[in-house]
């Protein structure tokens, strides 16, 4: 069961809110991806992709497109006044050293507790782990922009995670297509919704107990 496109830029417009001015953010591939296109006029950001630019803008339109300009997950991308470049070992050494202000993450599975498991399904074939291990680790903030449930309906929020683990007790926040959750260290709680889905429709999807925030927002 695929996402609509408005439903991918629903969460992609919630995510960009997080973004503040000044910041070093990275993009996973995949929904985070579509972030760029949503932040509003003015906003000092620096989109950072592990093989080495630090500065991407929105995606070129057809035709606009630079061969040799991409992002980690091989899209074209555009270039921000002051971008810059360098190899993918100054790319990492960003991240390691914490350079990193705030990571946005597709996932196949996020614990209560923040476990993130979003690199492989045993027995499927994968290109590799990329940066979401170091970038789970190392970013100031972890967001994790998902569905709510995996094509056989099953939650992808878990009491425990039953895919092997890309990062412990890492990620902060997860954005779907429902609903806006934080994960702090009291667990989860659900803090915003998107109309026009009930907290009693987001329970029967979440594969774990969480708590509501006093007033909890709700998105049109």
């Amino acid at each position: 069961m695929g996402m609509g496109v408005e439903i991918r830029d629903r969460i992609a417009k919630r995510a960009a809110e997080e973004i503040k001015n000044g910041m070093i953010v990275n993009l996973g591939i995949g929904i985070p991806s579509l972030v760029p296109n949503h932040l509003p006029d003015g906003t000092k950001v620096m989109f950072h992709a592990e093989n080495g630019i630090t500065g991407m803008g929105p995606s070129p339109g057809k035709g606009k497109e630079d061969e040799n300009l991409c992002n980690a997950g091989g899209f074209p991308v555009s270039v921000v006044k002051g971008a810059s470049y360098c190899d993918s070992t100054i790319a990492f050494g960003m991240i390691r050293r914490g350079r990193v202000d705030m990571t946005i993450l597709g996932s196949l599975q996020v614990s209560e507790k923040g476990d993130l498991a979003n690199w492989i399904v045993p027995g499927k074939k994968v290109p590799g782990m990329g940066g979401a291990m170091e970038l789970a680790q190392k970013a100031k903030k972890v967001i994790v922009l998902m569905n709510q449930t995996d094509k056989y309906g099953n939650s992808k929020i878990v009491n425990e995670c039953s895919l092997p683990l890309t990062s412990a007790r890492c990620v902060d926040m997860i954005i779907t297509e429902m609903a806006v959750f934080q994960i702090t260290n009291r667990g989860l709680t659900l803090t915003e919704l998107f109309a026009p889905h009930s907290i009693h429709a987001v329970r029967a999807k979440t594969g774990c107990n969480f708590t509501i925030a006093g007033n909890v927002r709700v998105i049109n």
